[in-house]
């Protein structure tokens, strides 16, 4: 009951091919010809200059960036603190809901 039973591979039953039969070949030597030395790599793009405008346009760009995620994520920290305290409200709430509950029986 506990043991697996493994299924059987069951033999194929339709159109089987041949079996290929392998023939050695024989190997040739051919004079070796030294490896042509490839040429060296030019450059496909010319390097970056910055000039004093892309520069600034770089770094008002990337106070852009931080403005923007610090945006973001203040408001996130802004809407979670949001949360905790209407729900801390609701829980002052419902407490006191119980609690004079159990006071007029």
């Amino acid at each position: 009951m506990f043991r697996p039973k493994i299924p059987t591979m069951p033999m194929p039953t339709g159109l089987t091919t041949p079996l290929a039969v392998v023939e050695p070949t024989t190997v040739t030597r051919h004079a070796e010809t030294p490896p042509a030395v490839p040429p060296t790599p030019t450059p496909s793009r010319p390097t970056v200059q910055l000039t004093p405008g892309t520069a600034l346009a770089l770094v008002g760009g990337g106070t852009a960036v931080v403005l923007v995620l610090g945006a973001v994520l203040v408001s996130l920290l802004l809407a979670v603190a949001i949360t905790g305290a209407s729900v801390a409200v609701c829980a002052v709430v419902l407490r006191s809901l119980l609690a004079s509950d159990t006071k007029r029986r």
